[in-house]
């Protein structure tokens, strides 16, 4: 059996304003009902098993509930403290499973890239699975049917035809002229980070050519802790560890790599051109999402998240509209997004981390309104979910239900409140919040007080 080890740690930064760190591409439904991470756990072949997920520790309860949703079961969320790459990352992988699995097969996977042909993608695996058996680094290398240059690709040898190629090397992404002589030669595949081995294997060309990191990841699982079905890694550690691509660290060093084809429709989202590329348009080769009036646009994308947007005589443009934040780019300069967010990052601009809508491990909240004196939230807590015990110096509380019963604690009284039913929380009151029922539990929050800073909360359990 295969397992396969899916890597969730992107910040898709390039699909800002909808992708943010906090919430990045890989759990949103850009392109299906189901987000890319839920698509990536679904699509997997027959032949593997449950999942290892690895992903930043601050997006552990996206990924434990989106899992929930699809009722998948896993063999870990391992969570790093911060992003190194996808060496150090697959590295805690094999190692956490090598511990626990007779030398597995592992099946790597990046939980944000989109896959259309199921059938084929299950062969290349199949392939892939034979040649790693004999101590082979399989990269699934994807045949280009345009001159990318959002990709990076490998150069193969093919004097001899066979269901895979040796690897001559890897190439960074190129750029258009570059891209058209790749794809001209026919020797040359786009990297889809992709990639089969023994864990025994990676581990051992790992610490060949990156003692380093091995060791440090070593350590850091040495001293991990689990918590249910996540697994910290030693945060301390793991922090001195030098950040690297797999491709840098062992792929293009080993002389165990190589690449077998996919014949099948990839990408993996990295753009928002390629995002419209992906998505079915109407007759002037527009994507329109949501309250949009277009008049004389043609290939153009155009998203609103909560109002109307009406865009005129204007062309080869990417309009995306969220609550807090609106893109306005060229479409075939989208690429750059990531500058503009790594400027909003030293501004200290929070668009450039949150959306609106924050979540936490009984649930989410959306901030709808705020001024000086108030702030009204939506808050959705999930089945079993619980708001920790807390109480507050200068904030009076008011909940409204909308949908749903809640289990009330207020100071020393225990009650129950059913649709259209309220309550008021004084200041200085200890109170929390359970949903006992097995729907979600919908509630707007009012906040009224002189002062609504986060820091005005005093917890007193939280679980």
């Amino acid at each position: 059996m295969i397992i396969p080890v899916i890597l969730s740690g992107g910040s898709g930064t390039r699909l800002w304003p909808l992708s943010r760190r906090l919430h990045p591409k890989q759990f949103l439904n850009l392109v299906n009902e189901k987000t890319l991470f839920q698509e990536t756990i679904i699509r997997l072949p027959k032949e593997t098993t449950d999942p290892l997920i690895i992903c930043n520790e601050a997006h552990r309860f996206i990924v434990a509930e989106q899992l929930r949703q699809i009722k998948s079961k896993n063999k870990g969320i391992i969570l790093e403290p911060i992003g190194k790459n996808t060496a150090p990352a697959i590295a805690i992988a094999a190692m956490n499973l090598l511990n626990e699995e007779n030398d597995p097969t592992l099946l790597v996977l990046s939980a944000d890239h989109l896959i259309e042909d199921d059938e084929q993608f299950d062969e290349s695996i199949k392939i892939a699975k034979k040649i790693s058996d004999k101590g082979k680094m399989v990269a699934l290398g994807v045949r280009p049917h345009k001159p990318e240059i959002g990709y990076g690709y490998i150069k193969v040898d093919k004097s001899q035809e066979n269901k895979y190629y040796n690897i001559i090397s890897f190439k960074e992404k190129p750029n258009l002229t570059v891209a058209k002589k790749y794809l001209e030669s026919r020797n040359y595949y786009w990297n889809s980070g992709i990639f089969v081995f023994k864990a025994s294997t990676y581990l051992k060309e790992l610490e060949k050519y990156e003692p380093e990191i091995f060791s440090i990841c070593k350590r850091s699982l040495i001293k991990s802790t689990k918590d249910l079905d996540f697994i910290h890694i030693d945060n301390k550690t793991f922090y001195d560890c030098p950040d690297k691509s797999i491709d840098y660290a062992v792929m293009e060093k080993t002389k165990e790599g190589v690449v077998v084809p996919f014949l099948g429709k990839w990408s993996d989202i990295g753009s928002w051109e390629s995002l419209w590329d992906s998505k079915s348009k109407d007759n002037n080769n527009n994507v329109i999402e949501g309250d949009v009036e277009l008049s004389k646009v043609k290939n153009s994308f155009v998203h609103s998240s909560s109002r109307l947007v009406v865009v005129n005589d204007l062309s080869d443009l990417i309009i995306i509209d969220t609550k807090d934040a609106l893109l306005v780019s060229s479409k075939y300069n989208s690429q750059d997004i990531k500058k503009i967010v790594n400027k909003l990052k030293k501004s200290s601009r929070s668009e450039s981390d949150n959306h609106q809508k924050i979540y936490r491990s009984w649930g989410n909240f959306d901030l709808v309104d705020y001024s000086e004196d108030s702030q009204i939230k939506h808050i959705l807590v999930y089945p079993g979910g619980t708001l920790p015990l807390l109480e507050h110096k200068k904030i009076v509380k008011h909940w409204v239900i909308v949908k749903g019963v809640a289990l009330i604690t207020c100071g020393d009284k225990v009650f129950q409140l059913k649709q259209n039913e309220s309550t008021l929380i004084p200041n200085g009151v200890a109170h929390k919040l359970i949903n006992l029922e097995k729907e979600s539990l919908r509630i707007i929050e009012i906040q009224t007080g002189k002062y609504l800073g986060n820091d005005d909360i005093k917890r007193l359990e939280d679980k």
